[in-house]
């Protein structure tokens, strides 16, 4: 016996992408959305666009590092 197929929602699909996209890093998300846009915009002028995506990777890791350890830099401050 086979079961009747459920209708599934569009909140729920919705839900299933962004999920998918952000995860548990929106900055992430949203560095690789400006990656996209800067490579876009470079390849429109006509140059080299071969170096957006690594350099956005590059300050992407900084800036989401950066955002992961403050509570880490507070201690070491406290502690010398």
């Amino acid at each position: 016996m086979t079961r009747p197929a459920r209708r599934v929602s569009p909140r729920r699909i919705l839900t299933a992408i962004w999920d998918f996209v952000v995860g548990d890093d929106p900055r992430s998300a949203l560095a690789a959305l400006a990656a996209i846009g800067l490579t876009a915009v470079v390849c429109a002028l006509g140059l080299p666009a071969w170096w957006t995506a690594p350099a956005v990777a590059l300050a992407s890791l900084r800036w989401s590092l950066r955002g992961a350890r403050p509570s880490a830099t507070k201690a070491s401050r406290t502690s010398s």
